[in-house]
């Protein structure tokens, strides 16, 4: 009876490593990417609001605030605000209408919630 028992023993730290070593990991490289995933959608979300703000006030030039990194902020102006650029990926942007950004913000938003 008693060989059964480091046995077992041996089993558990098998598995503790295993689950210490592999699992963890991996549960860690899972909860990365959800939070990228998760800052992408807050980031469209963001620009939906936007352009709904900008298609509220109906106005036909902007001036805001751009960030140019490490917090360093400049004045632009929008001469026209009938199309904007949208970043779709691999460093690509795209002119859209607003609410052709917005149809693309909601197909986008749709697929990172999948």
């Amino acid at each position: 009876m008693t060989s059964g028992i480091p046995n077992i023993d041996d089993k558990v730290l098998q598995y503790e490593s295993f689950i210490n070593d592999v699992l963890k990991r991996d549960l860690q490289k899972v909860l990365e990417q959800r939070d990228g995933v998760y800052e992408k959608i807050a980031e469209y979300l963001q620009l939906k609001n936007t352009i709904k703000s900008i298609q509220e006030t109906d106005s036909k030039e902007l001036k805001t605030d751009v960030d140019l990194g490490c917090n360093f902020y400049v004045q632009a102006h929008v001469p026209d605000t009938s199309k904007i650029f949208v970043a779709v990926g691999y460093g690509f942007f795209v002119e859209l209408t607003l609410s052709e950004a917005l149809t693309f913000i909601e197909k986008k938003t749709s697929q990172l919630t999948e």
